[in-house]
């Protein structure tokens, strides 16, 4: 049984296998979008786990037994099911084929953090959650399981069972009953990609959440990891921009810059210098300062455009910016228009 895929062997039709966020990275990869270098530990590899841990009826029972009027009795369920994953044995067979394809991935890529910070082998990766009920037009699970950034191999395997568990926070067990999916199998599968030490970092909505003008997107950006916009931390910039427009082939309106209104921030979300990440005080000089420049702004609405464009459909897009380059670590459908 093969356990684990590279973002090149895996397309839009395999969220059953990668979840939807391994299937959209895969999608984009192949699509030529500037995606960090990754692989997908398969769906498979969480159900052999609970196969050969003997955890499968357990997990359906404890789940059964939910009173959802008491969330006392969804927190003691929850403890009970993350404790037991992540204290079982990852199968021998599983480890190997993930180590194998955290070196291969390391030999073909930089080190995120510049020299001096780390030891010489260190090579970092965040590892994320991708359920494979995930970004589906019936259930959409942004932000309700775990990821870890900046993980060394010592931790890999660690972090990889905390993203499987994470489908038994109170959180994600309460969405999968609000969604009427607590007796449906949801599998996690993990995303493992090399890790984008962002100078900047943000969300762009392909078309405008508020106005759900289609000729409008919304770019937000603020300082250091995307971790502080995704988790409301920060108030950050906000540009809107107006696409490009074409008819009959032809370019009929190129796309421009309509607004720009620049935040404040006083706090943003950085690497450690051993690994994980810490929040930190932005700089006196850069906190009234302007994320991206127009020419940026412009760049990054251009690629986002391009993914709308080829998935036909408004997308909700992460991405960051490292050393003047601008990477795509997400995309998902906008389900709230």
């Amino acid at each position: 049984m093969k356990f684990t895929k590279t973002f090149n062997q895996i397309n839009k039709n395999d969220a059953d296998i990668a979840g939807g966020k391994g299937a959209s990275l895969g999608e984009m990869t192949q699509t030529g979008i500037p995606v960090p270098e990754g692989f997908v530990i398969l769906a498979d590899a969480f159900n052999y786990f609970l196969e050969k841990s003997g955890l499968i009826a357990e997990v359906e029972s404890e789940l059964n037994k939910i009173n959802f009027e008491d969330p006392n009795s969804v927190e003691e369920t929850s403890e009970r099911l993350r404790g037991l994953i992540e204290k079982i044995e990852v199968p021998m067979e599983i480890v190997e084929e993930i180590k194998k394809s955290y070196v291969e991935l390391s030999k073909n890529c930089k080190p995120c953090l510049p020299a001096g910070r780390l030891t010489a082998n260190s090579f970092f990766v965040a590892v994320r959650s991708s359920a494979t009920a995930e970004d589906s037009s019936a259930a959409s699970w942004a932000g309700e399981l775990e990821s870890y950034l900046f993980t060394n191999q010592e931790l890999l395997i660690t972090n990889i069972k905390k993203c499987w568990s994470s489908l038994f926070t109170p959180r994600a067990i309460f969405y999968r009953h609000e969604k009427g999916m607590i007796k449906n199998h949801v599998a996690v599968a993990v995303v493992v990609q090399r890790m984008i030490n962002s100078d900047v970092s943000g969300i762009t909505f392909t078309v405008h959440p508020v106005t759900c003008d289609p000729n409008q997107m919304i770019i937000e950006a603020g300082w250091g990891l995307g971790e502080a916009i995704v988790g409301g931390m920060i108030t950050p910039d906000d540009y809107i921009v107006a696409k490009q427009q074409v008819t009959s082939n032809k370019v009929t309106s190129d796309m421009r810059i309509q607004d720009i209104m620049v935040s404040e921030q006083e706090k943003m979300i950085v690497a450690k210098k051993d690994g994980g990440v810490e929040e930190v005080k932005v700089p006196s000089l850069k906190k009234d300062k302007q994320k991206l420049s127009e020419d940026q702004i412009l760049e990054i609405a251009e690629i986002c455009q391009k993914i709308e464009d080829h998935y036909g459909f408004p997308c909700d897009i992460e991405w960051a910016f490292e050393k003047s380059k601008f990477y795509i670590v997400q995309s998902r459908p906008i389900t709230t228009l």
